[in-house]
């Protein structure tokens, strides 16, 4: 912690950077309730050994059909969740929008495994889309390839073995879903960021994303594919995506996040016996992240950047470069974005200083985005000193409201 406080002080000393400690900003748009509850759940999550009775005790009650809906309702899913309705999420984002701070619309129904059930999900995301589009403060739709595809599928082209004509239609299919999301987000001028998956089943999800976006990225960023860095080969693919879209005459949009499977990527390698794909230390993945952002401010003629994050000296560091580069704040070309509910005070501090931010939003019934919460307050847990700096920060501004 005190290396990272003696890097924030470096970058203070030669630029007017946000101030991230700045609390009365961070959470203005919180109520006191909503304040008080923040500070009961990230106390809670500092504690591992709570956090996994929690989990447990949860996927049991949901198992055994418990009334505990109104229970995890009014404590996680309000703290991290937009509502259950595409309506509710659009009242939270209104919220938002009052301090500056965009939406991202993320449908967070997960674990559809059926053709049909993938078909269903195709309306949804259009009526997301066309939601959006009404509203200034929603610029973006997030999705996950397996929302429209099976694991299987991606899994059996990614290995590249041969497909049955039946696995052959049901790519097709597939490629169909997301070119009509797609092809309406391009009409309706809303941008869609497609996640990443595990790194077995990576590679279709790169070559449909980068075909869409040389589709509908030929003026503007429309698409972008997500780049994570906790890999030790993507700040090299970054850059081979790049030199593509150049060569192609399209804009690369680069969501770049440091990634969300490490312990099962690693596990998964070690049980398979080949190398893992994840950085050796996180002083690696926090190198490559840092300069993938770099590179990207270097070419934003042709790329379109979404830095995703929750690391306060990367984004200080993206803010002192930008400022270096005299591009303007509210470049177009440039987002910052965390999780809804996550590091309000990167988010709001952003925006009170005219950059670009978006917060993702997930909604859906409190059923079926049950696995979202549950990797939420994992990550809480897991990540070393997020909940406490969370914690932290809440306090400071209970303090200063005396309540």
């Amino acid at each position: 912690m005190r290396s990272t406080h003696i890097r924030h002080l470096a970058l203070y000393s030669k630029f007017m950077l946000p101030e991230f400690n700045n609390t009365e900003v961070a959470f203005k748009y919180r109520s006191n309730r909503e304040l008080k509850r923040a500070r009961f759940l990230f106390s809670s999550m500092a504690m591992p050994s709570v956090t996994k009775a929690g989990m447990f005790l949860t996927k049991i009650a949901i198992k055994w059909d418990l009334p505990v809906k109104k229970l995890i309702k009014f404590t996680l899913f309000d703290q991290f969740c937009g509502g259950e309705t595409m309506e509710d999420a659009g009242k939270t984002a209104a919220s938002l929008a009052t301090y500056g701070v965009k939406t991202i619309l993320d449908y967070g129904v997960e674990g559809k495994e059926s053709e049909s059930e993938f078909d269903r999900a195709v309306p949804e995301f259009i009526k997301a889309i066309n939601y959006a589009a009404e509203n200034k403060s929603i610029p973006f739709i997030s999705l996950k390839m397996t929302g429209f595809s099976s694991f299987e599928l991606l899994e059996k082209i990614h290995s590249d073995l041969p497909l049955s004509e039946d696995e052959k239609e049901a790519w097709q299919r597939v490629y169909k879903r997301v070119d009509t999301i797609c092809r309406t987000a391009a009409e309706k001028e809303i941008m869609v960021l497609i996640d990443a998956e595990e790194s077995w089943i990576q590679e279709p999800v790169d070559q449909l994303v980068t075909a869409m976006m040389a589709k509908y990225n030929t003026s503007k960023a429309v698409v972008f594919n997500t780049f994570q860095l906790y890999r030790h080969d993507r700040l090299v693919f970054l850059k081979i995506s790049h030199a593509l879209a150049q060569e192609n005459g399209y804009i690369l949009g680069a969501k770049l996040v440091r990634g969300a499977y490490m312990e099962k990527e690693r596990k998964r390698a070690e049980d398979m016996g080949y190398p893992s794909p994840i950085q050796p230390t996180k002083e690696a993945t926090d190198k490559d992240y840092d300069l993938a952002v770099t590179y990207c401010l270097e070419h934003l003629n042709s790329i379109s950047l979404f830095i995703g994050t929750h690391n306060e000296f990367s984004c200080l560091s993206a803010a002192k470069q930008i400022d270096e580069h005299n591009i303007p704040h509210n470049s177009n070309m440039i987002y910052f974005s965390q999780l809804y509910g996550m590091s309000d005070n990167i988010s709001f501090n952003l925006a009170h200083e005219g950059y670009h931010v978006a917060k993702y939003l997930p909604y859906g019934p409190v059923r079926d985005v049950i696995p979202y919460l549950m990797r939420r307050a994992q990550e809480n847990t897991s990540v070393a000193g997020q909940s406490n700096r969370e914690l932290t920060l809440i306090k400071q501004e209970v303090s200063r409201r005396n309540l």
